[in-house]
């Protein structure tokens, strides 16, 4: 039955956003939640081989929603699409139980071939794990995996697999190893802990500046003590290398 998820849709979009005061004001005001209700009645269509119809459903979803979910996705239970405007989920997209998404994530696809047919039931777009979270802006491109419990820091490009219950940031996205395994495991908004790991690349970018500063006063210490010598000879009466080369 269509609707038989209906309730523990609601259940999790209240879980998840301390926004929602009600059930009600989920089913009324929440894009995410009538996007999800679309597209089970279009991803219906899609497996009955009604594809026309399915996509013709869906795009009106789309326009209704901003939120652009192909019927031939494949979607578990409890998805929360948070906030939503700009989502896209593409065709051969995967997505566990217990996922959230934010605005302006994208499932996206990259061919492996530039002849669109060769493509045709091939997977193109990412599997996305039971539990994972996006953030917004992320964007999730090929038929990567996106592993249990991990997490996509907002506007990261993610273009190779990211493991089970680790935090991927940056552009291209690279792994940061979280500093409490067991802390990683708890819900955060955005898939981005406040206090949680740098970007690797800005990490070791900050760690070789601060060694050029080090090797920077390393310098200018040792041209003050060759200084203060020379002036010490000097006042020694010593007679310089080059006058003596010169005489």
């Amino acid at each position: 039955m269509i609707f038989k998820g209906l309730q523990e849709d609601i259940d999790a979009f209240m879980a998840r956003d301390p926004a929602a005061r009600s059930r009600w004001e989920v089913l009324l005001c929440y894009p995410g939640l009538h996007a999800l209700i679309y597209y089970r009645l279009s991803h219906k269509l899609w497996k009955r081989r009604w594809r026309l119809v399915g996509r013709f459903l869906s795009h009106v979803a789309k326009l209704l929603t901003q939120i652009e979910i192909h019927p031939g996705a494949e979607i578990g239970r409890r998805l929360v699409i948070d906030h939503g405007t700009g989502v896209v989920i593409g065709e051969t997209s995967v997505i566990g139980d217990d996922v959230t998404l934010y605005h302006a994530v994208t499932l996206g696809g990259i061919a492996p071939s530039v002849d669109s047919t060769a493509q045709i039931g091939q997977k193109r777009h990412p599997t996305v794990e039971d539990g994972a979270i996006i953030g917004s802006g992320a964007q999730v491109l090929g038929p990567i995996t996106v592993g249990v419990g991990a997490r996509v820091g907002a506007n990261a490009v993610v273009t190779k697999d990211v493991p089970p219950g680790v935090t991927a940031v940056g552009i291209p996205a690279r792994v940061a190893m979280p500093r409490d395994r067991e802390k990683a495991k708890e819900f955060v908004a955005y898939g981005t802990p406040v206090d949680g790991p740098p970007d690797p690349l800005v990490a070791t970018i900050h760690n070789l500046r601060e060694q050029l500063r080090g090797m920077a006063a390393r310098i200018e210490d040792l041209e003050q003590r060759r200084q203060e010598q020379e002036q010490d000879d000097m006042g020694q009466g010593s007679v310089p290398r080059f006058s003596a080369r010169n005489s």
